[in-house]
């Protein structure tokens, strides 16, 4: 794989997220959690909200009318996200691909289908660059604050998190299951991992998603290809080391097919024929 294709802005880009993901001892990682992106966030003045006002006038001034109206609303409703193309800024760092978040909510023992959950599914928005994604992620509540039966997914642009998007149909999922505490700090360096090209596996990862439940929380991260077992093995590994995780940690991978068949199957919508 060759993930920086000879583009300049985008080796810069994963330079920062590598560097952001140095190897250290778990301390000395733990200890840099708040620091993310900081040399970024000190190229711009530093100050979030004065970063997005100036950007939106420098937007106002070297683009036409139509295309800072079209951004502001994307800012404002994120369905209208996926209408437009979301670039890079000038002088931001792209990343290799689009990215989407999306949060979903649910009561906790409701069966729902599959209509249902993805009407429940509510887009955040889209980013293409570094500092587009802080501008999101800085002002998102953590996981290890959210309550209830909630989830965060991050997947590339045009692809939704649910297990019939043609890009996810034929794919699966490793699955990790954390004690309450850890889901905030392991959501945070498998997304920078991701957006930082560290898989190293082509166009075969979909996106990450973090699930809050009650007595745990779990994270897994999406491919396209669950025959793939040599890319599902890089995975594998790339995640325990990103993660840091201890060797005896359980790593589960989960096809979608097998997923459905087990949704369908608690929701007795699956007779003892197998129809």
């Amino acid at each position: 794989m060759a993930p920086l294709k000879g583009r300049p802005e985008t080796r810069r880009a994963q330079l920062e997220f590598r560097r952001s993901r140095g190897l250290g001892s778990g301390r000395e990682r733990r200890g840099r959690m708040n620091n993310k992106f900081d040399a970024l966030k000190d190229d711009d003045s530093g100050d979030h909200e004065q970063n997005e006002e100036n950007s939106a006038q420098k937007d106002s001034e070297k683009e036409k009318p139509e295309k800072d109206k079209s951004q502001g609303c994307k800012r404002k409703c994120p369905s209208c996200s996926f209408s437009q193309a979301i670039v890079p800024g000038p002088a931001e760092h792209p990343l290799q691909y689009n990215y989407s978040f999306w949060y979903s909510r649910r009561t906790p023992g409701r069966p729902t289908c599959s209509q249902s959950y993805e009407q429940n599914i509510k887009q955040i928005g889209s980013f293409a660059s570094v500092e587009q994604f802080w501008r999101f992620y800085s002002h998102m509540v953590r996981p290890g604050d959210l309550t209830g039966h909630s989830d965060f997914h991050l997947f590339k642009e045009g692809i939704k998190p649910m297990w019939e998007d043609d890009a996810n149909k034929n794919g699966g999922k490793w699955i990790i299951r954390l004690r309450k505490g850890l889901a905030s700090r392991c959501w945070e360096n498998l997304i920078l991992a991701m957006l930082g090209e560290q898989f190293m596996v082509g166009e075969e990862i979909c996106g990450a998603v973090v699930s809050v439940r009650f007595q745990e929380d779990i994270i897994s991260i999406w491919n396209k290809t669950a025959s793939d077992q040599a890319t599902t093995a890089r995975i594998r590994d790339t995640l325990r080391r990103v993660l840091n995780l201890p060797p005896n940690t359980i790593m589960e991978y989960k096809t979608h097919t097998d997923s459905i068949k087990a949704w369908e199957e608690f929701h007795g919508l699956v007779t003892n024929s197998g129809r």
